[in-house]
């Protein structure tokens, strides 16, 4: 069902009745500012998705790497002394539990 002229005639005079020929300029104002913040809101939020993706996206360093691991062993309460990356993250999977399939 789509609107055509004839209901938006109605609408408009409803709305004049409502609120008066003086309101309704004021009206689109608030209108306008309302439609552009939410504009501009959407906008901040899509740049800050893009750089956070870009974020997850670039090449970390080992080092960076290393450190996270490192530190989500000792979340873990595993032992970081002596152990390799690789050891760390055996028993990180180890550590965490397991998801069982629902059949």
């Amino acid at each position: 069902m789509a609107i055509g002229t004839p209901e938006i005639l109605v609408i408009v005079v409803i709305i004049i009745i409502f609120f008066g020929a003086s309101k309704i300029p004021e009206l689109a104002r608030s209108l306008g500012k309302a439609s552009g913040e939410f504009k501009k809101a959407k906008q901040e939020t899509e740049l800050e998705l893009k750089d956070f993706e870009k974020s997850i996206r670039e090449t970390k360093s080992p080092e960076d790497k290393s450190f996270k691991i490192r530190t989500m062993a000792k979340d873990l309460g595993i032992s970081v002394e002596g152990k390799s990356d690789e050891q760390l993250l055996d028993e990180i999977q180890k550590k965490m539990p397991t998801v069982k399939s629902e059949k």
